[in-house]
């Protein structure tokens, strides 16, 4: 069996005056804290989500 892909992501912006949809992003990611890295599957609704808040997340390598 395959491993699947994964890719890591860490926060690196504070939710604090953030509209509630980048909020419910966030948590949906795993991530509450200010860099805290969580590592989810490499799927296209991950990476849409990363691209809808470029600003307070990076993938890491």
């Amino acid at each position: 069996m395959a491993k699947a892909k994964t890719v890591k992501i860490k926060q690196i912006g504070s939710p604090i005056r953030r509209p509630e949809s980048q909020k419910k992003i966030l948590i949906g990611l795993g991530l509450n804290k200010m860099h805290k890295i969580v590592e989810r599957q490499d799927t296209p609704e991950v990476r849409g989500a990363i691209a809808k808040i470029p600003h307070l997340v990076t993938v890491v390598d």
